[in-house]
């Protein structure tokens, strides 16, 4: 894996996300009250609404939209709802997030 430093924890509102563009598309990256940090889509399967902008709560988002609620370890939805959103491989090291360089470098065919 590639490591790309993409700023301080801090730069996040707990329980809040920031916005990557990249080449693979928006992803937001979250941060937990626990301040765990994680990469996902920022964009909800269901009616693509911009999750960067949703509840975070635990390790789970929930889409501002329909509230749809996704796992942020998986991007699988939780509960009834069928869906899913690409994650990507974070790391934290003093404080500092790291993201992998390979996994959002590359294009989505969609």
């Amino acid at each position: 894996m590639s490591w790309i430093d993409i700023g301080h924890i801090d730069d996040i509102p707990l329980r809040g996300a920031r916005v990557l563009k990249t080449p693979a598309g928006c992803v937001a990256v979250f941060r937990t009250a626990e301040n765990e940090a994680f990469a996902a889509s920022d964009r909800c399967p269901h009616k693509g609404g911009p999750l960067s902008e949703g509840i975070v709560h635990g390790q789970s988002v929930t889409c501002p939209l329909h509230n749809w609620v996704f796992d942020l370890n998986t991007g699988a939805a939780q509960g009834a709802d069928e869906g899913q959103i690409a994650t990507y491989p974070l790391r934290l090291e003093a404080g500092r997030i790291l993201i992998d360089g390979a996994s959002v470098g590359q294009r989505s065919a969609a």
